[in-house]
């Protein structure tokens, strides 16, 4: 065993470590100087990576090694192992790596290794500039991919939003509940779309497309072509139509935006309604009160998310909220607003000088449907994310694909799905021709727990509990005729990203 340094309970693996110590298929964590490194071995090879997580810091020892890949335990980023290279989101930075050297069945990990640019791809047959309509996920996704895969021509990314492309999930999060820091939220620093020459347009709405001109218009009359056309234009908060709901205090929060605005509003609040018991309504709701707001939820739910996680998991997340101080008005719906109360439409009246609007979101379509491309509860595309019309492609909340794994048409309102499908998405306008079949993965953040969902299930007929429920320690298997469609889990990590694995092998 070699010794480590004071201070760092892990071994130095500049001084060596015994390869035995290394299993197959295992992970030793150690240190070179201040930095973690996990050593990961395959049969005769082994790696040295970075320790943590490049997205939110977790420690990939807890994580799972798949083929010559590793997945982050948190939230089921993938990196090469030869080469650190994030495949797959919610991470896009690279690990580092380390050169290894092995000697008299001792293994050293020697000095850091650089990087190897990716070559230029040739222009022949690709097209001369590509327009991505959306700064969110998806458009981001695919943007820094084109760079990553050597795309030389114009990149155009155009954003309705004010603020450059940043971590939507943690708003409701974190960042609301005043645990991350401001500059945590930005997905990229302003520099980083002029090094990599995306020409990145902020504040700018299109209003209509023209497929066979291969032009695209906006607000101000302005005109646009492009080669291939990206639409990742996201979805829309839906807004509550009941008298009062345009009050100053009534906020929604899908914007970084409407998050700032939200936190302002906070600060001198004390008594909140949160209207809907969705995840976003209940990811604010367990903020705020970190915030120490009194909170109330009203929702016509019976129990809350029992309709995506079943009545035993709606339970728990309800003793969960309930333990917090949130009080529950259920099986009912709000009447009207005024700036001192919400009146229910039991004609119970609820104070509150901050309300806060959670009930859903629909596709933003709009522009994809008055182009004339297929539509259905979404934009229609195929495996390859290819709409109806040439070279125009969709990804992220808008899109509509064939799942292999459900056998159906899906859409899913997910963050880490519209980042991978983005990436897909910027490949195959590359002639990359490769389908989109990742499982859908999304995670949930209440307090100080996390709820883990891999798969997709509209509908079920068994439940299979492996663990306890209550005590926010169990995996749960949604089943239709037998066949696994998802799995949610709290406090099995390593569970959550075998259940991805083995629907992907499904």
């Amino acid at each position: 065993m070699s010794e480590s340094e004071p201070g760092n309970s892990t071994p130095d693996l500049t001084k060596g470590i015994a390869t035995a110590q290394v299993p197959d298929g295992g992970m030793v964590q150690g240190h070179v100087g201040d930095e973690a490194v996990l050593l990961v071995r395959q049969g005769t090879e082994i790696h040295a990576i970075g320790a943590t997580c490049s997205h939110y810091g977790a420690p990939l020892v807890d994580g799972l090694v798949v083929d010559d890949t590793i997945r982050c335990p948190w939230h089921h980023a993938c990196f090469s192992l030869r080469n650190g290279r994030a495949l797959r989101p919610p991470s896009l930075n690279d690990l580092p790596c380390w050169r290894i050297e092995q000697s008299n069945e001792m293994v050293f990990v020697r000095e850091r290794m650089t990087a190897t640019p990716q070559p230029m791809l040739a222009p022949t047959g690709l097209p001369e500039s590509i327009v991505i309509i959306g700064g969110g996920g998806a458009g981001n996704a695919a943007a820094e991919t084109l760079r990553r895969e050597g795309y030389a021509g114009s990149v155009i990314l155009l954003s309705a939003d004010m603020d450059p492309p940043y971590d939507r999930p943690v708003l409701s999060k974190d960042f609301l509940s005043g645990h991350a820091q401001s500059e945590w939220v930005p997905l990229r620093a302003p520099s980083f779309y002029t090094e990599q020459k995306i020409d990145l347009r902020l504040g700018v709405r299109v209003t209509s497309i023209d497929p066979a001109a291969k032009t695209l218009q906006f607000e101000n009359g302005d005109r646009l072509g492009y080669g291939a056309l990206l639409l990742a234009t996201g979805a829309e908060p839906v807004r509550l139509d009941v008298p009062g709901a345009n009050l100053p205090h009534v906020h929604l929060l899908r914007s970084l935006a409407d998050c700032r605005a939200l936190i302002a509003a906070a600060s001198t609040a004390k008594r909140c309604v949160v209207i809907g018991a969705s995840f976003i309504g209940l990811e604010a709701a367990a903020a705020l009160r970190q915030r120490e707001l009194d909170v109330h939820v009203v929702a016509p739910d019976h129990l809350p998310m029992e309709r995506i996680m079943g009545p035993a998991i709606g339970e728990m997340v309800l003793s969960l909220h309930k333990a917090h101080g949130v009080i529950f008005h259920l099986e009912t719906k709000p009447a009207a607003i005024d700036t001192e109360s919400v009146t229910l439409t039991s004609g119970e009246k609820i104070p509150a000088d901050l309300v806060v609007v959670g009930i859903g979101v629909r596709p933003a379509i709009a522009l994809a449907e008055a182009a004339g491309l297929a539509i259905d509860r979404g934009v229609l595309v195929d495996e390859f994310l290819r709409t109806s019309a040439p070279d125009i492609y969709a990804a992220g909340d808008i899109a509509r694909w064939p799942d292999r794994h459900s056998g159906e048409r899906i859409r899913v309102e997910h963050w880490v799905v519209a980042e991978r499908q983005g990436q897909v998405a910027a490949r195959n306008i590359l002639g990359r021709r490769e389908r989109f079949d990742a499982v859908p993965f999304f995670w949930s953040q209440h307090y100080d727990t996390s709820i883990s969902y891999v798969g997709h299930a509209e509908h079920w007929d068994a439940i299979t509990i492996d663990g306890e429920i209550a005590a926010q320690n169990f995996v749960a298997t949604f089943s239709l005729a037998g066949k696994t469609l998802a799995i949610v889990s709290m406090g099995r990590d390593r569970a959550s990203l075998s259940a991805e694995v083995a629907l992907e092998k499904a």
